[in-house]
């Protein structure tokens, strides 16, 4: 798909701020506090700041972006953040400010930041557990903020297929207004009339999927949900048969009861 490439005929830069929200949320059975160290384990060496340096990166070069700075961070218990400033045009090196990394740092500095010369990419990682529920979370928070012709929506399919993503939340919304040479304002450079439309056909299969927008704002979301769960993919390395039938329905309860609530934002469960 290639819904972003038709050029406007400006009056001066094109102004329109993109901002794209992308949530993901992994779910796991962890029974002992055992299970919740080592899927924090997982977490920490699947999705270290290093490992979402390398997404966030790529992503700047699927949207046509370039960087300018990137920062990262690893954090004790757990977790990590990074972010990048980039820019829409190439920056002549003159130009930038020395305290730039320019997307080329070393493995000393504990702390990585990126910056584009218009837009930012930011990433942060939430690991989160009850002592005695028998599940944990993993939420990972992208957000994607660009000026000028570059979308952040063409990040999408590659965002998707860089996580294990049970559910997935995304916002997207266009602010500002950029001047057609007559002078009309324009208040959105690409008509769409929902996220799905950037995401791969393939992957829409696989989830049930809710709109919730506001054309007249220029504000869209999405949020989706597996519709099949291979329940060996949420026991970490333990076979999901090897457990009794009374044992596999409560925890498949437990598991669907979880997405549910976090899919509609909501307590719908007792506890």
């Amino acid at each position: 798909m290639n819904r972003l490439s038709n050029k406007l005929a400006l009056y001066g830069f094109n102004n329109l701020t993109k901002s794209l929200s992308f949530n993901i949320y992994d779910v796991c059975i962890t029974e002992t506090a055992e299970d919740q160290a080592r899927y924090i384990e997982y977490i920490d060496e699947m999705y270290n700041s290093k490992r979402l340096t390398e997404i966030l990166v790529q992503v700047t070069e699927n949207i046509g972006a370039n960087i300018l700075n990137i920062s990262k961070q690893d954090y004790e218990p757990q977790g990590a953040s990074v972010t990048i400033l980039i820019s829409e045009e190439q920056v002549p090196l003159h130009a930038i400010d020395e305290s730039c990394n320019k997307g080329i740092h070393t493995p000393i500095p504990e702390t990585v930041v990126a910056h584009l010369d218009k837009s930012h990419i930011t990433v942060h990682s939430y690991p989160e557990s009850h002592p005695e529920m028998g599940i944990s979370t993993f939420r990972v928070d992208i957000d994607v903020s660009t000026c000028g012709e570059i979308s952040p929506l063409k990040s999408l399919d590659y965002l998707i297929e860089s996580f294990d993503s049970d559910i997935i939340t995304i916002d997207f919304r266009v602010r500002g207004f950029t001047r057609l040479a007559n002078g009309k304002k324009v208040f959105v450079d690409d008509k769409f009339n929902t996220i799905q439309d950037f995401i791969n056909k393939d992957t829409l299969e696989k989830y049930n999927a809710i709109d919730v927008n506001i054309y007249q704002e220029n504000i869209f979301h999405t949020k989706m949900m597996l519709k099949e769960l291979d329940y060996d993919n949420y026991t970490l390395d333990k076979d999901f048969s090897s457990y009794s039938e009374e044992k596999q329905e409560q925890l498949k309860n437990q598991l669907i009861n979880e997405m549910h609530e976090i899919y509609y934002g909501k307590n719908i469960y007792e506890t």
